[in-house]
C-alpha cells in the first residue's frame, strides 16, 4: 500500500475549504464544478491528500452510494504532524472536540471539528 486518500461526502464543499486552505496551508489540486457549486475537490499539503465530493455530485456519479447509510455517516481524520504548536495557533477559534492531551503511545494530540463537521485529530509523536 502506498497511500490513503479519504473522500469525504458533504452537502457543500465551499464551507470546508477555508479550514484546510487558509488555516492549515493545503492547496487545491483538483476542482470540479457541479452547476454553480463545487462538486469535487482534491486538496494536498505535502504527502497528505484529502478529497471532498458533494452529495449532489455523488448522486450523479454513483447513485447507489447515496442510498447507502455510509454516505450520511460522520467522518474522522487522524493526521500525524510536525509542529503541532503552530497548528494549534492557526486553529484558534475552531471548535475543539478533544482537548489537547498526551497519549499513552507518546503522541501530543488535539481534535477539532472542521466547519463541514469532519473531526480532525492532529497528532505529533513526542517520543
Amino acid at each position: 500500500m502506498l497511500k490513503l486518500t479519504p473522500v469525504i461526502f458533504v452537502e457543500e464543499i465551499e464551507p470546508c475549504m477555508g479550514f484546510w486552505i487558509d488555516r492549515l496551508g493545503f492547496e487545491k489540486t483538483i476542482e470540479v464544478p457541479e452547476g454553480d457549486r463545487l462538486g469535487f475537490v482534491a486538496i494536498q499539503r505535502g504527502n497528505v491528500e484529502i478529497m471532498y465530493q458533494s452529495r449532489a455530485s455523488l448522486l450523479k456519479d454513483v447513485p447507489a452510494l447515496v442510498e447507502k447509510t455510509f454516505a450520511r455517516s460522520g467522518n474522522s481524520l487522524y493526521l500525524q504532524v510536525e509542529g503541532i504548536e503552530e497548528l494549534v495557533k492557526q486553529l484558534e477559534g475552531v471548535e475543539v472536540v478533544v482537548p489537547e492531551r498526551k497519549t499513552w503511545y507518546g503522541a501530543r494530540e488535539i481534535g477539532v471539528r472542521a466547519p463541514c463537521g469532519t473531526i480532525v485529530m492532529l497528532s505529533e509523536m513526542t517520543g
